[in-house]
């Protein structure tokens, strides 16, 4: 059981909403695992199975060790500044300065949500031509699930609280049938014939090998801490908001070591490493033709599931950013009605838009391991908020307390460097992914640079904490 470490001196935290209905903890945990569960995550696990079978298994485990540090550092950050709008430039202007504060939520968010949901509208793309060949128009479908998830996250959260709900679950609902089904019955002659060259054996265990694989299992377990934006919709967030983490990491290792279990009953390593939607393969071996529309309402929700969390959690923290004067002011309005970030959600549907349209389908593998080695780097710079505020602010109020500290900042930051060094299956698509990422960051560091120098008029590494 974890050991959620509380501090019981009174804090001043706000009411949620502003005297809005709160949002309850199954919508907490839905956005959690909403935000995780994805077709991208899907594939990555598959994929990971067909190459180290048992041994995924273990980098799986080993992959969750990172993901509760991750879970431990931005719990004890956010609920240290509960007036704020829950962002990791929150944080890091507090700890480091104005200038790593931008460039982290940047790449760790911003950046991340352009590419996944670019990708994840791909995914989609090829999901529906391959059910629907020659009829529906390419591009067109997933463009209006975007615009439609955008304008309802415009709505506000109770409207996007009930999508939230539904899509996750729905999507547990799924994945848990094939899951269990696969498990359970036993695959025809020449399926199960077919299923060949997976490793059940646990040598890779025994040496250490399964290391090698954390990289590719990471990808399962990142965006829990998409929660921590929405924060002011929390009530008793020193509470709620490390637990909702916490369980929604375990229900996610439990939901992909049986889909992967699953996998490899059901299909052959090579179909594993080499099919574009695994997942697809899956469902249809275990269920026949009836698969085809279980396999369409997995890759859907879980689609409209990441789409809608990012939505709701990304613009806000560009909200926050604006009233710390890091962005843009316009890019933190709110709605007059419906007190969202209407224009912050409508310039991240704009940015995905875009990259959707101009990426190649045969691309997307870069856009994923793009988009999880930037957001690797936010988790770094979370850990070393919390070592630096630490140190910096010993007596601030801590709600929560990381147990067995810097134990999990240690472990986070050199698995986080491990994962980003080998987030990549070949030399040749590492020196593309980082020349790409670098192009990326090092064009919003300059921004980032001359917006604090010239137009903030502070320090670049002068930490703000008197505010």
């Amino acid at each position: 059981m974890l050991n959620i470490s509380l501090n019981r001196e009174p804090f001043d935290f706000p009411a949620a909403s502003s005297g809005q209905s709160s949002m309850s903890f199954t919508t907490m945990i839905a956005i959690c695992v909403g935000c995780v569960v994805v077709q991208g995550a899907m594939v990555s696990a598959l994929l990971g199975f067909g190459i180290g079978g048992l041994s995924f298994i273990a980098a799986m485990a080993l992959a969750l060790v990172f993901a509760l540090c991750n879970a431990m550092s931005f719990s004890e950050l956010s609920v240290m500044y509960p007036s704020s709008q829950g962002t990791l430039a929150t944080y890091t202007q507090k700890a480091i300065g104005h200038f790593p504060a931008i460039v982290s939520v940047f790449a760790g968010y911003v950046i991340v949500a352009t590419f996944g949901l670019s990708a994840e509208l791909i995914l989609v793309d090829a999901l529906l031509q391959q059910l629907f060949p020659g009829i529906l128009p390419s591009h067109v479908v997933p463009l209006l699930l975007l615009a439609a998830l955008t304008l309802l996250n415009i709505m506000g959260t109770d409207v996007f609280a009930k999508l939230q709900n539904l899509f996750t679950f729905a999507m547990i609902a799924t994945i848990l049938l094939v899951g269990a089904s696969a498990l359970l019955e036993t695959p025809m002659v020449t399926i199960g014939e077919a299923a060949a060259g997976i490793d059940w054996g646990i040598e890779g265990i025994q040496d250490g090998s399964f290391i090698s694989l954390t990289a590719l299992a990471m990808w399962i377990f990142v965006g829990c801490e998409y929660i921590c934006p929405m924060i002011k919709e929390v009530r008793q967030p020193e509470r709620y908001i490390p637990r909702a983490m916490f369980w929604s990491l375990g229900i996610i290792f439990v939901l992909f070591t049986l889909f992967c279990l699953a996998g490899g009953r059901y299909l052959s390593s090579e179909t594993l490493t080499t099919s574009s939607l695994p997942y697809f393969d899956l469902v249809t071996n275990v269920f026949g033709s009836t698969g085809i529309i279980i396999a369409t309402v997995m890759g859907m929700t879980a689609t409209c599931s990441t789409l809608n969390s990012a939505l709701a959690a990304v613009p806000r923290m560009l909200g926050g950013m604006a009233d710390n004067g890091q962005v843009p002011a316009i890019i933190g309005k709110r709605h007059a009605r419906f007190a969202t970030p209407w224009v912050a959600i409508l310039c991240l549907a704009a940015s995905v838009t875009v990259t959707f349209l101009l990426v190649n389908p045969d691309q997307i593998i870069l856009l994923l391991i793009g988009a999880s080695t930037s957001w690797i780097l936010a988790y770094i710079v979370a850990h070393l908020n919390v070592i630096i505020l630490r140190m910096r602010q010993p007596k601030h109020v801590r709600p929560y307390r990381t147990p067995f500290y810097p134990l999990p900042q240690i472990i986070g930051i050199l698995g986080m460097g491990y994962v980003a060094a080998h987030a990549s299956p070949s030399p040749d698509m590492t020196s593309t992914v980082y020349l790409l990422l670098g192009g990326v960051l090092g064009g919003v560091s300059v921004l980032a640079a001359c917006w604090v120098k010239f137009k903030m008029k502070k320090g670049l590494f002068v930490a703000d904490i008197a505010k």
